[in-house]
């Protein structure tokens, strides 16, 4: 067994030197995520597969009380938004400064704007209801949006638009009629869909979920064209698989310096408590990312011994490997002036949390550095405290985007709020 690590090192990104947890050390637990808590977790830090190990061990809800998410010191957090949400998930910022966020069981598309001087939302409206579990949303053109792109379990459609907007003023247009997995929609397998546009608006990127844990696609018809990005145009003509092996990318975003289409990614689950790690990454064009036949580092699944060894070499380390089992959703990257400077470019990540692990983690955002485009391989815990002291669950990040004004909008679908984090401190 490898011995735990604990490093000092001093981040580029960072005025001051900061403690990161390395090796062993840098499995970290519930009740050791703290804000401002630094992890590095690599591929040399994998232990061996422990399908025994496998657990059942989802969160216990609780009440919020009264409790608050922390944040570093300097940061502040406001309740946005609660009250009326059924399943909120993904939300994205319009260019006008409009929240718009996907209420998923509900089939509806929420509108938030403004903020009040008590820091709650000064209006919301349903901007469009009847929808198919709604998960991501985004707006074509970039800068001057005509349309609002919103993606269905089963299909993508999207709603003319123009800014101010607070419903939406026709019937959908269904541009891509039946998605991978239309069939499978009720027999299980993973749901969300997000979308995201490249920065020229030529390509239309989804992102489509697996049906199952490690089901091989040679021979479960219900995994074609699943655990991949696929590239449409913004017409919707599929155009063909973008990126494959990846099992389930929640979220997806833009490098907006770069260009470069970025995941963040659910890995398979039962093969122990420390495996597989869920990562953050950029997504290479024709890039294979090893599901379900193997994982990051060149590791075969046991469960899959022998099959496609020429696969072997082809399979690409993510960039950020974060907790296993995490359940890391939404990520962002931030663009806004508010938060220093460090902050500028980096991502933040929601992480809904675990169940497939002895000792639980995740149920907080995490923070991640780019630098010159690329990460550091680092995260940072951020946003905890979203459990109580007994461990129990009473809030579980799944979306999050930057607001018009830079501060950071944190969507929580365990106690169905929005928060939002400001920062007053010194730059």
């Amino acid at each position: 067994m490898r011995h735990a690590a604990f490093a000092v090192v001093l981040f580029s990104t960072f005025a001051t030197a900061q403690s990161v947890h390395t090796g062993q050390d840098a499995y970290r637990n519930w009740d050791q995520q703290k804000p401002g808590e630094r992890v590095h977790l690599t591929v040399k830090d994998l232990p061996a597969p422990n399908e025994a190990e496998s657990v059942d061990n989802g969160p216990e809800h609780a009440p919020r009380n009264g409790a608050m998410p922390q944040a570093p010191a300097g940061f502040k957090v406001q309740l946005y938004a609660e009250g009326g949400f059924d399943q909120p998930r993904l939300v994205r910022t319009a260019p006008n400064g409009d929240l718009f966020l996907a209420d998923s069981k509900a089939g509806k598309v929420i509108l938030l704007r403004g903020v009040k001087p008590d820091g709650t939302v000064a209006e919301r409206s349903e901007y469009a209801t009847g929808l198919d579990h709604p998960f991501g949303i985004n707006f074509y053109p970039e800068k001057d949006p005509k349309w609002i792109y919103v993606a269905n379990t089963t299909s993508i459609v999207r709603f003319a638009y123009k800014a101010g907007d607070m419903k939406a003023s026709a019937q959908p247009q269904t541009i891509v009629e039946k998605l991978p997995g239309y069939a499978q929609l009720r027999g299980g397998g993973h749901w969300t869909r997000d979308i995201a546009f490249s920065l020229d608006g030529k390509r239309m990127f989804v992102s489509v979920g697996s049906g199952s844990n490690v089901d091989d696609p040679d021979t479960h018809p219900r995994e074609f064209h699943r655990a991949d990005v696929l590239e449409y145009t913004p017409e919707g003509k599929f155009v063909k698989i973008y990126a494959s092996g990846i099992r389930n990318c929640v979220g997806e975003a833009v490098n907006p310096s770069t260009g470069e289409l970025w995941c963040s990614v659910n890995e398979r689950d039962r093969l122990g408590n420390h495996l597989v790690p869920d990562y953050i990454t950029h997504v290479q064009e024709g890039g294979f990312y090893g599901w379900p036949w193997w994982y990051m580092g060149g590791h075969q699944d046991p469960r899959h011994v022998g099959k496609h060894p020429e696969l072997k070499n082809k399979v690409i380390t993510p960039d950020i490997l974060v907790q296993p089992h995490m359940a890391s959703l939404q990520m962002t990257f931030y663009t806004g002036s508010m938060f220093p400077g460090e902050y500028k470019g980096g991502i933040f990540a929601s992480e809904h949390g675990s169940w497939n692990r002895k000792d639980r983690a995740g149920y907080e955002v995490i923070f991640a550095p780019v630098k010159n485009g690329k990460a550091t391989g680092e995260y940072m815990d951020f946003l905890t405290g979203f459990t109580t002291a007994d461990g129990k669950v009473w809030g579980r990040p799944v979306g999050v985007t930057v607001a018009k004004d830079g501060s950071l909008i944190v969507v929580d679908d365990g106690s169905k709020s929005v928060w939002r984090v400001t920062y007053s401190g010194k730059r």
